[in-house]
């Protein structure tokens, strides 16, 4: 059987752990924890090593081994990748929140959010595992409760944040029942990177908890994130010609969006091709071929929409029905995209989906 120690061998050193927080969230005994974060820019490390049960679940359900891809590529009705690199979905969208804060506070057209919150307004999740920023390219993962969470969280950094790692605090894996009656959220949605949305399907496709009390996983469009040391920052700043301190927001379409603000309280943007980001990028997003969160219930992101919209791809059938009703609700509004146009938009996405799997594929060349 399969172990951490395989994880470690297999993915740590290669440099390719993804720091999702699924083995770390998932991998307790009844007492101690198995694997845990000493370092947070690190991949786990074993904490009681005689304590683990051998039992091949952090290695089935990491998203580096692909132990599962073909059962969960079956439940999602795809094949791979090259084939099919949006994954499936029912149908393509550009909307906008009609909250005016979700609309002002939010990124692209502030949609995450004022689904979430619709949600919670419906009664259909107690809770949501989002990001909160706390400063340029830095966040911290949080359960939002309502309306002022979800604010407070807005504005997208680019850091990886450990949505997983929140359900983890609750949890444990092996005789979870009677913790599990002290959670006291019973409905989750999770606001995820690709890694972290395909880590959750593989514990719901074993069965394992607390996975069936994530209801809905919202997945982000992620070409790459980044990772800044002190020496990564004062090289950034004087590449772009920018301060850290002065970074107000930060958005991706089509290259990396900076929101600076000047000495004169005006704001201007910084745009910055992805191309020379590389030395900023996560070693281990090299490994990572999905652009568009092709395992979530709704995919989202910038590229392909109009200042102020956000793309979205409904996947599930549960995550096709709540955008028509929040739609119908007028919690959302939505342009008219003719065929042509909605065309163009795939085949934008569809490029970009490409060069992440081109990129994993040059990356294990060497």
């Amino acid at each position: 059987m399969k172990s951490f120690r395989d994880l470690i061998k297999e993915v740590h050193q290669k440099g390719i752990c993804q720091q999702c927080g699924g083995c770390v969230s998932f991998c307790n005994s009844i007492e101690h924890e198995v694997i845990g974060f000493k370092n947070p820019n690190k991949p786990p490390v074993y904490l009681n090593k005689n304590k683990c049960l051998r039992c091949a679940l952090c290695y089935l359900i990491c998203p580096q081994t692909h132990a599962l891809e073909a059962e969960i590529n079956k439940t999602y009705k795809f094949s791979n990748f090259t084939t099919m690199p949006l994954g499936s979905f029912f149908n393509l969208y550009s909307c906008q929140s009609t909250d005016k804060d979700f609309l002002q506070y939010g990124t692209d057209g502030g949609v995450v959010n004022t689904i979430i919150y619709y949600l919670l307004e419906k009664e259909v999740i107690d809770g949501a595992i989002v990001a909160r920023t706390l400063g340029p390219f830095s966040r911290e993962a949080i359960i939002a409760e309502n309306k002022e969470d979800l604010i407070k969280a807005s504005r997208i950094k680019l850091d990886i944040s450990p949505q997983l790692e929140e359900i983890q605090k609750f949890h444990t894996y092996t005789n979870s029942l009677p913790k599990l009656n002290q959670y006291r959220f019973k409905k989750l949605a999770v606001v995820g990177t690709p890694c972290q949305i395909y880590t959750i399907r593989c514990m719901q496709n074993l069965g394992i908890m607390p996975s069936e009390n994530i209801e809905f996983c919202l997945g982000l469009f992620c070409y790459e994130n980044f990772f800044f040391d002190k020496a990564q920052v004062e090289n950034f700043e004087k590449a772009f010609n920018v301060k850290f301190r002065d970074i107000e927001k930060i958005n991706i379409k089509e290259d990396l969006i900076l929101s600076i603000k000047d000495t004169d309280s005006r704001s201007r943007s910084i745009h910055i091709p992805f191309n020379q980001l590389n030395k900023y990028m996560r070693v281990a997003c090299n490994a990572c071929n999905d652009f568009t969160n092709i395992y979530a219930d709704i995919s989202f992101g910038g590229l392909g929409s109009p200042d102020k919209y956000t793309t979205i791809l409904t996947r599930s059938e549960k995550g096709r029905s709540i955008i028509l009703k929040a739609i119908k609700a007028k919690k959302i509004k939505c342009t008219h995209l003719k065929t042509s146009v909605k065309d163009n938009v795939k085949e934008l996405i569809t490029k970009y989906s490409i060069k992440k799997v081109k990129r994993r594929e040059n990356f294990f060349k060497y």
